[in-house]
């Protein structure tokens, strides 16, 4: 089909509108693509920044309760008075209140030199473990008298008590005007075992 010239005059106006609507719907789904490329990125890095913010959070929350931990575990064992220098007269105090209580007949007992355990690296200093063995013999009715008093030991604080050895024997008999004569007697090995935190004491 063949146009005159005429009519390709009439027609070149709507074809060059037709073209600029042509130009213009591909320049508009161009920056729609390119928006939306945009829109996508800005999506993913706000995912990222949000899953790094839970990771942050989780992470602090599990630091927070892991201080909360030790820091309860600091207390009871400032509680205890296992913190820090030893306490010896505060254990001669806590034997003469055992063996008041208990009735024990016969307690001897001897600390020995304090000597380090263990020094473990930490910041901003050291914490270390000290032991000091208390050496004890003690004479016994039956053989709940010696768990009665290692109870009371433990119970008394002012140091973690670790049991090394005792070694129960029958006591020989004596003729003694007293109705009630010990038949057995104990002799313990106890670590008395004290923790120096550095940083405290700094």
């Amino acid at each position: 089909m063949r146009f005159s010239a005429q009519e390709l005059k009439l027609l070149a106006v709507p074809l060059a509108l037709l073209l600029a609507l042509l130009a213009a719907g591909g320049g508009l789904i161009f920056w729609a693509q390119l928006q939306q490329r945009k829109a996508e990125q800005q999506l993913a890095a706000t995912r990222a920044e949000r899953a790094q913010a839970r990771e942050r959070l989780t992470r602090i929350a599990e630091e927070e309760k892991e201080v909360n931990d030790k820091l309860a575990v600091y207390r009871q064992l400032k509680q205890l008075r296992i913190l820090g220098e030893e306490q010896r007269l505060e254990w001669a105090d806590a034997m003469t209140r055992i063996r008041t209580a208990r009735e024990l007949l016969d307690l001897r007992y001897l600390v020995e030199k304090q000597r380090t355990l263990a020094s473990i690296a930490g910041k901003p200093a050291n914490v270390d473990f000290f032991a000091s063995t208390m050496k004890v013999d003690v004479a016994l009715l039956h053989e709940g008298d010696l768990l009665g008093f290692l109870r009371d030991l433990r119970d008394s604080g002012n140091a973690y008590y670790s049991v090394k050895r005792c070694q129960i024997t029958r006591a020989p008999s004596a003729a003694t005007g007293l109705s009630i004569v010990p038949r057995l007697r104990a002799d313990c090995d106890i670590d008395l075992i004290t923790i120096m935190d550095r940083a405290a004491k700094a």
